[in-house]
């Protein structure tokens, strides 16, 4: 949502007002692919009783959990999370047999019948179940997953999420300004992109399987004399929050080339060496929609 706003501001202010911009890892409008992932975490939303209609007193945690789940899977790649992953067991879990569910270890306790054995198991996960499950999640993805999920309900509200993705569903910098009779949407689009700031630093990541390359490519190619960098990172979109080293980099050449005023012996032709370690940027806090976290591997 930020790369929308960094487009949509000098489109709103006068002329000269913002002189440059760096929009990373975003789009001009936002895509089917985009509008449908938000529509599947509404509904997860929507889906759970104690939603009610967005007039809940206790949040509806099962559908936010959810969603929050089905968005992750689109801010890393399948590569991502195949190395971090693959099939390893949860610590302390059960592993799995390839030709069925785990045999417990022991025969249910006399309170539980086998039909309550099986519910459990084949509710494994479901956080209101009547039977809750008394094991762990089989595979380490799973249980990163839930945990995302659980930790996600603690600090965002279920409305405010819908109304959010409903927002970036409108994400369109053509909609609602000025265009020629005949336009196409396409012409359009590339109309109003011309009327940005030039010299633009374009940021793309790789292997982004929500806000794709292609996007980017559409924004260097209509923003004029924009320039596009294409970050490598196996992490899809949260590259961006990622790979710190690679976009700092790239950000600062940039700034010392655009704004040498901002820097003490700033080289106008953007031809200084720029040490990536001086003023490198840092994760301060965890992102909201983002996974990236200040201890990646505090799960």
């Amino acid at each position: 949502m930020g790369g929308m706003a960094i487009l949509e501001w000098p489109l709103c202010t006068p002329d000269g007002y913002i002189r440059h911009v760096i929009p990373i890892a975003t789009s001009a409008r936002h895509s089917a692919w985009c509008i449908s992932w938000g529509e599947a975490q509404r509904q997860s939303i929507y889906s759970d009783p104690g939603y009610k209609d967005g007039f809940y007193i206790t949040q509806p945690a099962s559908g936010l959990s959810a969603a929050r789940m089905s968005a992750l899977l689109t801010y890393r790649s399948r590569d991502s999370f195949e190395s971090r992953f693959g099939r390893r067991a949860q610590l302390n879990a059960p592993l799995a047999v390839e030709s069925g569910p785990t045999p417990p270890a022991s025969p249910p306790p006399p309170t539980q019948t086998p039909a309550d054995a099986a519910v459990a198991a084949h509710n494994d996960g479901h956080r209101d179940a009547a039977l809750g499950s008394g094991r762990p999640p089989i595979f380490s993805a799973q249980s990163y997953l839930r945990y995302q999920g659980h930790k996600f309900t603690a600090r965002f509200d279920a409305n405010c999420y819908i109304h959010i993705t409903r927002k970036m569903d409108t994400h369109d910098v053509a909609r609602g300004r000025v265009t020629l009779p005949g336009d196409d949407e396409s012409l359009a689009l590339a109309r109003v992109l011309s009327t940005l700031p030039p010299r633009a630093l374009v940021i793309s990541v790789a292997t982004d399987g929500l806000f794709t390359p292609g996007e980017q490519r559409e924004l260097a190619a209509h923003i004029p004399a924009a320039e596009l960098v294409v970050i490598e990172s196996a992490d899809g979109h949260d590259g961006f929050l990622l790979e710190f080293a690679q976009i700092n980099r790239h950000v600062l050449r940039f700034l010392h080339r655009e704004l040498p005023e901002l820097y003490v012996g700033g080289d106008e032709r953007g031809g200084v060496d720029v040490d990536v370690g001086a003023g490198a940027l840092e994760v301060k806090k965890t992102s909201v929609f983002g996974e990236a976290e200040v201890d990646i591997a505090n799960w």
